[in-house]
């Protein structure tokens, strides 16, 4: 993704407070990142969004940005904020978070709750961290692209903790933990890792123990399969594809329009429909990189959000 700033007004804004308290279960909500607003949006679920039919401003469920967050002033959000880039709920302990990175080098986990931010860092605007996953044990995992790294941060130890363990993985972009593996799965340009986590919370350690060449190069996003446990899905430059960490085997995701296979940003399935949510860029002005589009399969479906510039979208509820 280019660094440039980018400006817009969404008016999708209007309807909800910057960091307002979660006042609510959405349920499997759609939550998207919006860099014209460089906020998170957390937006009905899809069969409304499809079939809305009223006015462009569709209604906003919960919103946070770090602009506006007094507690990351330390941070600059006004520069390390730039093109947010990932957004992910978690739950633990009853508790949910919602955990975002922006190329400008912020990455943080979120209470959503208050809006506040339970850890946060800047890693660097060289960097570009791309995704975020939070541990069982609290910790924090960044992959950064520019950086060729993933790091595991001791964020149980604080809320500004910087202390890390780092393996390099070039155009490092996805990172997910798997419970049912017990590992930290990155994903690269060309590589799949599994890492195992080890040391202690406050000084924890990364080693690879098992790298999967990709069926494509060009990994982008890496997600789990709701419906599937011990599955992830793995979008490449070229196609969408199905990991099974069992037999360590690829499978191909078809869609009627093979197009809509490529260059995706980000994927996800819904529990109990199985529907998937996709990403993709339209490489149209103001922004190459993003859409104002959600797209759905199975059923198929789209949802054009005027003003937006999506990076990513994702399911939002229950956590996992």
């Amino acid at each position: 993704m280019p660094r440039t700033t980018l400006v817009g007004l969404c008016a999708l804004l209007l309807c909800a407070p910057a960091s307002a308290a979660y006042a609510a279960e959405p349920g499997w909500a759609v939550a998207v990142v919006d860099q014209a607003s460089r906020r998170v949006l957390v937006l009905q679920g899809a069969d409304e969004l499809v079939e809305y039919a009223g006015p462009d401003e569709l209604p906003v469920v919960w919103s946070w940005s770090a602009d506006r967050a007094p507690d990351l002033a330390d941070l600059r959000p006004a520069t390390t904020w730039d093109l947010p880039n990932e957004v992910k709920s978690r739950t633990r302990v009853g508790q949910r978070f919602l955990l975002v990175t922006a190329s400008g080098g912020l990455a943080a986990v979120v209470d959503t709750t208050t809006g506040a931010a339970r850890w946060a860092t800047d890693v660097g605007e060289t960097a570009n961290p791309h995704s975020i996953e939070l541990l069982p044990d609290g910790n924090v995992a960044v992959a950064a692209s520019e950086g060729g790294w993933v790091r595991l941060y001791a964020a149980s130890q604080g809320p500004r903790a910087t202390a890390y363990a780092e393996y390099a993985l070039p155009d490092a972009h996805g990172v997910e933990w798997d419970r049912h593996t017990g590992l930290l799965w990155a994903l690269g340009h060309d590589t799949l890792t599994a890492l195992t986590v080890g040391g202690t919370p406050d000084a924890p350690t990364l080693t690879a123990v098992r790298d999967v060449p990709l069926p494509d190069r060009g990994g982008h996003d890496l997600a789990p399969v709701l419906a599937a446990p011990g599955r992830f899905w793995v979008s490449t430059l070229h196609g969408l594809w199905e990991y099974d960490t069992g037999d360590g085997g690829f499978t191909p995701v078809r869609f009627a329009d093979r197009a809509a296979e490529r260059d995706i940003k980000s994927v996800g399935d819904e529990p109990g429909t199985g529907r998937l949510l996709t990403v993709a860029p339209t490489h149209t002005a103001p922004c190459d990189w993003c859409t104002s589009v959600l797209t759905l399969h199975r059923p198929d479906g789209t949802r054009l959000l005027r003003g937006t510039q999506l990076y990513k979208a994702r399911w939002w509820g229950g956590g996992w």
